[in-house]
């Protein structure tokens, strides 16, 4: 007997799904048909080793946030109200707050060597910007907040300031500092965080100092041209009454030495200008040193914002470290006239307090500006990573997918062929 079998199997995609197999046997002249339903389970075959996880080839560029409209809160409203409840609900049974150090007005000791490290690296910092700065030339525009980092300015169409429109929204540059690299933020400088608030009347009773110094100093960095109290009994607080601060002490004189005068040049931008600092000899390693420390500052800021509490205006770029903000009415953000000049504060965030102040990137500094035509196939960088980068200094791995140092600069006519 001559027997022939056709076989056709249909497959389902992979996981469970049903197979129907249908054969056909001949039986002498006549063919039967036999068919049935089976389920099969299909697996994928992964091999054990782990892989890398890939970084993004390109991120977009950070939109620049619209002066007519109110930061985002860094906190969700939903967890904001729950917190107010639950101390609302404990200020009614007359229980006091649960607060934990740095919540208290007493120091957290492990995030006291962070300060001083955080501190030390921003003396680093701002020493090797201002001895970079004779080396790689910064432009800013007189007319707007826009900064470019190169030996010449670009001629990207993007500037909004005064009178743009008469010069087709190029901008008119000027030779920068190391305040247009690293922006200043500075906060009052408080002896007591817990103690009197600022008010208007009394603002020039106190101290600006850098809001990062403030910071440190407040986190357990003694100076003793800004002295800070060292509580040794906690705050208590019903709901957001202070019920026990302990006695108010009269601030003492700061000592005003040589050697303290030398120190707050180290630590304020203002006393480090273009000019001031000696060239450097190893131009590479100085972009390095100064990178690092760029680097370890906002992530030790990072650290100690996590504890202890710094406030932002939800309107401008005023910055307060401490429980509560100031009553200083100097706001003149958008709809200023309804708060009677006062903050909108809010938790700040750490580009807030140290802003990264992102330019253009520029790929070839020896070869032709940046163009409106290409901008779409430029980057962008911080400030003070593009300096350095553009001083010798290895491109970050977080910023490379920003700085888009995978994409090849085309010519104008290749430009309008792409897609």
């Amino acid at each position: 007997m001559a027997m022939e079998i056709v076989n056709s199997v249909s497959f389902s995609s992979i996981g469970v799904g049903r197979i129907i197999i249908n054969k056909t046997v001949m039986v002498g002249s006549q063919p039967h048909r036999i068919g049935w339903k089976l389920r099969r389970i299909c697996c994928e075959y992964s091999p054990g080793t782990s892989r890398k996880k890939q970084e993004p080839q390109n991120v977009d560029l950070p939109e620049l946030h619209p002066k007519n409209k109110k930061k985002p809160f860094p906190v969700p409203i939903k967890k904001m109200l729950q917190a107010s409840r639950r101390d609302k609900r404990l200020a009614q049974m007359h229980i006091e707050k649960p607060l934990e150090p740095p919540k208290n007005g007493l120091l957290v000791p492990e995030l006291v060597p962070v300060a001083h490290e955080v501190l030390d690296n921003w003396k680093v910092l701002i020493r090797g910007l201002s001895q970079l700065l004779n080396v790689v030339t910064v432009y800013g525009c007189r007319k707007c907040p826009q900064v470019h980092v190169g030996p010449v300015g670009h001629q990207i169409q993007d500037c909004y300031g005064s009178g743009s429109q008469c010069r087709n929204s190029h901008h008119s540059w000027a030779r920068g500092s190391i305040n247009d690299v690293l922006i200043p933020i500075e906060s009052y400088h408080l002896f007591d965080p817990f103690g009197r608030r600022v008010k208007h009347d009394t603002r020039f009773d106190y101290d600006r100092i850098p809001a990062i110094v403030e910071l440190c100093i407040q986190a357990g960095v003694d100076l003793p041209q800004y002295p800070s109290r060292r509580r040794t009994a906690p705050v208590r607080m019903i709901g957001k009454k202070v019920i026990d601060r302990g006695e108010f002490v009269d601030e003492p004189k700061p000592h005003r030495t040589e050697d303290c005068v030398s120190l707050l040049a180290e630590l304020d931008t203002f006393s480090n200008q273009q000019g001031q600092s000696p060239s450097p000899s190893n131009v590479q390693e100085l972009a390095e040193r100064t990178l690092r420390a760029y680097l370890n500052v906002r992530r030790g800021v990072e650290q100690l914002m996590g504890k202890y509490t710094v406030k932002a205006c939800g309107y401008c770029s005023e910055v307060h470290v401490g429980p509560w903000g100031h009553n200083v009415k100097l706001c003149g953000a958008f709809k200023h006239q309804w708060r009677d000049g006062k903050h909108g504060w809010q938790d700040a965030v750490v580009d807030e307090v140290i802003p990264p102040n992102y330019v253009w990137h520029v790929p070839d500094p020896s070869g032709p500006p940046l163009r409106s035509s290409l901008r779409s196939f430029y980057g962008k960088a911080p400030a003070v990573v593009e300096l350095c980068v553009q001083a010798g200094a290895e491109i970050p791995d977080e910023y490379q997918p920003m700085m888009r140092t995978d994409i090849v600069i085309p010519d104008s006519e290749e430009a309008r062929m792409a897609a």
